[in-house]
């Protein structure tokens, strides 16, 4: 998305119209159609506010809605703010992605209603909005729909004991059943209970697979909204029991049963054990085994998904540190107890954020607490693959791509069929084996902080404090584009020194949305914009964006996960922003800009826009002109410029301010004081002590010490790890480690009745090879059993001997007996 330069300056010009009635649709100093234009006598671009060129009706027609976002089920109902009618309609038609209708009202208080429909993908969905039944749409707005778990409880029904729900008809699982929810999110007299059933039908990886929710039935219709409901459940009709993956819907009992797209409250999906036939409840073992072994003879038939997912990192600080292509899996987070339901026994599990190219599958890595990754060759706790990625894939909509769901009918219903109803899972963990870590390669990292200091992808540093906005990474691979904006900055005790810091990091892959990054101004607080539009965290923390996923975590911490694999994580650190960004190993080579040049050599790190090489020597008065050659150009800007003071300083200005007056580490001498406050708080720290002298504050170059020390983290976290790969215990026998990496040793031990033929141990060496191959147990030659037999054997002749001596001593007494008179 390129920034041209001469919309910026008819903004400018551009005047804000006096209040008035609202214009004729279609004209030009009104926003009606005209959202997002920053053309006209007026703009109706999230710009305009800063900018004060607002059309008068810009919150008519640009809408801002509350709760921006829900579930993907649809049913929410959201109100439009800003926007009043004088009086009571049905002729409100909200329409999303141009082809989904769902009816709107105006309340007794003239707001307008909209309710979001169901729909099949997550992320950003633009709606437009009719007050003349469907004749005309000027108005429009985005919503946000989620994955189905990351919506709050409240908004949800809640299965109380969700597990009895889905064990329903095993053996011990009978009785009642008990659904809970807040009678205040579905305010209405009465409400009805429906069920409804997800499958996905057609050949497989073709044009004719397609993803389907079904009302199937109501379990109660025109109850009070108590806000509870218990029933005993009944074995669905025969024609309904091919669903076994589904949900629960809440609505108001004055819609027909069925009825799309209304006010609703949704439960989980869930297995659907509490509904299936008499044949289940009657032996669920055998049908559980007889879908275990069709979904077995599925698998063989559709393509092997396996050999593109990527694969695992080796430890868990690798899986935590890698962020541009693992996340954390919110199913088996160490940061929330590690209640890891599918894999007891880890203590955290990633997910790989990106779905694989072709078929969409998904990869899943699990470690213990201690750090070491858990496979499924030895333990029904490892991570496992997803055919279908839990998150989806872009475009969604179609299997295996459908957030959530294509998940459930392809990896976890079938886990259920194998493990969890019957005992079959190692045909599961056949078909879903864990990936070890031989050809993971951990990212390359890149960070820029503090007043600022850059570290290259290959390890060189340097301090540049130029005031303007910079060049931080290209690349010609994936059309990949980093840029930052740097400030002169006051300290938090007020002190504006001659440094600057980055305030702004802007960031777009090829033709993805452009995500921004920046300190707000006068709060210091992180504010994240997308295509130049100020978002709101208050009710989600994730965004499933246009080529990249956003996280927001607590603490002011940004992530941005690029469909590459590569990440940027942006957090602030004092009156500054900290920037890291990982690039995975295709990065290789194709690399500019102030973060370098990736290519294992930090020697040609400082090379110009025309090839030209600074040595690696340079002085830092030498690298203002490495800085300066970086500098952005309006016309492929990607950084917002929603005020005044960013108008005139950085669009008018110069991109690099050639007036400014940078310091240099090698010629700044700080005061006797400061030098000795300085060494207490920084020892070897040469960033933290230049931060020091320039600011004069303390505070800032305790910021930048805490930066680069979460750089050297990473840097740890990240550095290569080799692995041997899996190794197999000896048949009827046992080993006593399930670490692989490099140094690890096997302990080998046969069973009882077993003995051992080979080597007790094997290690694992640099080159990635077991010192030694698994052994053999052999049956008979146990030591054990062989040193029983030995000692067996000694005491049978000594009591042999013993009764033989007995016997002796008792004959020799009896002739003697026989010879007295």
């Amino acid at each position: 998305m390129k920034m041209l330069f001469l919309p910026w300056v008819l903004l400018l010009l551009a005047t804000a119209p006096s209040p008035g009635p609202w214009p004729v649709a279609g004209a030009q100093e009104s926003c009606s159609n005209r959202c997002g234009n920053m053309t006209g006598l007026c703009s109706c671009h999230p710009t305009c506010s800063g900018l004060g060129n607002c059309c008068s009706d810009l919150r008519d027609f640009c809408l801002e809605i509350k709760p921006y976002s829900g579930s993907m089920m649809g049913g929410k109902d959201f109100v439009v703010q800003h926007l009043r009618w004088p009086s009571p309609t049905d002729s409100v038609i909200c329409r999303f992605k141009e082809s989904i209708q769902t009816l709107g009202h105006v309340d007794s208080l003239g707001r307008v209603h909209c309710v979001s429909p169901l729909l099949y993908e997550t992320g950003r969905i633009p709606f437009t909005l009719s007050m003349d039944n469907g004749r005309s749409f000027p108005r429009s707005g985005t919503w946000l729909a989620v994955h189905p778990s990351k919506v709050s409880d409240s908004e949800k029904s809640q299965l109380v004991n969700e597990t009895r729900w889905q064990y329903y008809g095993t053996a011990g699982t009978r009785g009642n059943l008990s659904l809970t929810w807040n009678t205040w999110a579905l305010p209405t007299s009465s409400v009805s209970i429906e069920l409804w059933g997800y499958e996905e039908t057609g050949k497989p990886y073709s044009g004719e697979w397609t993803a389907k929710w079904s009302y199937l039935y109501s379990l109660v219709t025109n109850i009070p909204n108590s806000g509870s409901f218990t029933f005993i459940p009944n074995p669905a009709a025969p024609n309904y029991q091919r669903w076994e993956v589904g949900a629960l819907r809440i609505i108001n009992s004055q819609h027909y049963a069925g009825e799309k797209d209304v006010h609703a409250l949704w439960s989980n999906e869930h297995a659907l054990a509490w509904h299936l036939g008499d044949d289940f409840r009657s032996d669920p073992v055998a049908w559980a085994r007889t879908r275990c072994l069709a979904w077995e003879e599925l698998e063989d038939q559709l393509p092997n998904f396996l050999e593109e997912v990527p694969d695992c990192p080796c430890t868990l600080a690798q899986a935590r540190a890698d962020s541009g292509r693992f996340h954390t899996d919110y199913g088996c987070d160490i940061e929330h107890g590690s209640v890891c339901t599918y894999h007891p026994g880890a203590g955290h599990c990633v997910r790989s954020v990106q779905a694989s190219p072709q078929y969409a599958s998904g990869q899943q890595c699990c470690y213990t607490k201690a750090g070491t990754q858990i496979l499924t060759a030895d333990s029904t706790s490892g991570s496992t693959p997803d055919r279908g990625h839990d998150w989806g894939a872009p475009p969604f909509r179609t299997p295996p791509r459908v957030p959530g769901l294509s998940h459930w009918l392809y990896d976890v219903i079938s886990f259920y069929h194998c493990c969890l109803w019957a005992p079959e899972c190692p045909r599961y963990m056949h078909r879903r084996p864990s990936s070890d870590c031989r050809n993971y390669r951990p990212p390359r990292l890149a960070s820029a902080f503090g007043d600022p200091h850059f570290v290259t992808f290959d390890g060189a540093n340097f301090t540049f404090n130029g005031r303007g906005e910079y060049v931080l990474l290209e690349s010609v691979l994936t059309n990949l584009r980093v840029q930052a904006r740097a400030q002169p900055s006051e300290t938090p005790e007020g002190v504006q020194g001659r440094g600057t810091g980055l305030t702004a990091v802007a960031v777009q892959e090829d033709d993805s949305d452009v995500v921004e990054v920046r300190l707000a101004s006068g709060t210091g607080a992180l504010q994240v914009l997308l295509n130049q539009e100020v978002l709101s965290f208050d009710e989600q923390t994730w965004m499933d964006l246009k080529g990249m996923f956003l996280s927001v975590a607590t603490g002011n911490n940004v992530s941005i996960m690029l469909s590459s694999g590569a990440g940027l994580e942006v957090s602030a650190q004092g009156s500054f922003l900290s920037v890291a960004v990982l690039l995975p190993e295709k990065f290789l080579t194709h690399t500019q800009g102030l973060l370098g040049t990736l290519n294992n050599n930090p020697t040609d790190d400082f090379t110009l826009r025309n090839g030209k090489v600074l040595p690696p020597t340079a002085s830092s008065r030498d690298l203002v002109q490495f800085g300066a050659d970086w500098a952005v150009e309006n016309a492929t800007s990607l950084l917002t410029y929603d005020s005044r003071l960013l108008v005139n300083n950085f669009l008018y200005g110069p991109k690099h301010d050639p007036t400014f007056q940078p310091l240099f580490p090698e010629e700044i001498t700080p005061s006797p004081g400061q030098e000795t406050e300085a060494a207490k708080l920084c020892g070897d720290n040469h960033f933290c002590s230049f931060d020091v002298a320039a600011t004069g504050s303390l505070s800032v170059g305790n910021a930048t010490r805490m930066a680069y020390q979460l750089h050297q983290h990473r840097v740890q976290s990240l550095k290569p790890v080799v692995s041997c790969g899996w190794l197999a215990p000896p048949p009827n026998g046992q080993k006593d480690t399930v670490n692989y990496l490099v140094g690890s040793t096997v302990f080998f031990y046969c069973n009882n009745g077993y003995s051992l033929v080979g080597a007790k141990t094997s290690i694992c060496r640099d080159d990635g090879s077991w010192s030694q191959p698994t052994p053999m147990c052999q049956p008979g030659r146990n030591h054990t059993v062989l040193l029983s037999v030995i000692f067996g054997g000694l005491a049978l002749v000594a009591l042999v001997v013993l009764v033989y001596v007995l016997l002796c001593r008792r004959k020799s007494n009896m002739a003697g007996w026989t010879s007295r008179p």
